[in-house]
Formats: C-alpha cells, sequence, structure tokens
C-alpha cells in the first residue's frame, strides 16, 4: 500500500469513516457467497449504528 493510501486510511479512521474496500474483502473471506451489501447501503447502515441512537436540540 502506497504511503498517500495509507494515510488516507488512517484519517478516515481516526474520525470513523468506515471502508466499503475492507468491509468487502472481510464478506469474501469470512462470508463466502453471501450477498454484499452495496456501497450506499453500507454506508446508510454504518451511520444509523454510529449516530442513530443520538437525540440532539440543534
Amino acid at each position: 500500500m502506497h504511503w498517500l493510501e495509507l494515510a488516507k486510511l488512517t484519517a478516515r479512521l481516526m474520525v470513523g469513516v468506515p471502508s466499503y474496500e475492507a468491509y468487502v474483502s472481510h464478506r469474501a473471506v469470512a462470508h463466502p457467497g453471501e450477498p454484499v451489501m452495496d456501497r450506499g447501503k453500507f454506508y446508510a447502515e454504518r451511520l444509523e449504528k454510529r449516530f442513530g441512537g443520538v437525540s440532539r436540540c440543534c
């Protein structure tokens, strides 16, 4: 992995942005033959998990 790609990945993980590519790789290895969410569904589910129970006034 190029250092710039590694830096981007590190920054995304530090602020809580999940990696779709890591998810797809994991599914291929750990759950072969099972369906994989598309990118939009993946991010929507991750946002719901992270912020779904948060109640804000503003």
